[in-house]
């Protein structure tokens, strides 16, 4: 294996979707987290997307769409609503937060 010296690592936003100039970037990776969640949920209780529905009322497909990271036709309200069905032990919380001028100074180099 060589390493092609034409490329430099580039520092990332930590949001892939915004780093990939994405619109509504935040937003999704709001879903792409929930979803992960959800996903880790269901591995977690060994359920299959069937035993899923039979648990909470959900299609199975929207299950596989979450498996398959197929988000675009998820709202984030009904992905919490999901996850929450999963678990009803769950807590969801948004911090709102400033990129600093150092971050999107990086995004831009």
């Amino acid at each position: 294996m060589t390493i092609n010296d034409d490329f430099d690592p580039v520092r990332g936003s930590g949001n892939a979707f915004r780093d990939f100039g994405r619109p509504n970037a935040s937003l999704e990776q709001a879903r792409a987290l929930i979803a992960a969640k959800i996903v880790h949920t269901l591995d977690e209780r060994g359920l299959s997307t069937r035993e899923a529905e039979r648990l909470t009322g959900i299609a199975h497909t929207e299950f596989s769409r979450i498996r398959n990271a197929r988000l675009s036709r998820f709202t984030l309200d009904r992905m919490i609503s999901i996850l929450g069905k999963l678990d009803d032990d769950i807590e969801v919380n948004v911090v709102f937060q400033r990129r600093t001028p150092a971050t999107q100074n990086a995004l831009h180099a």
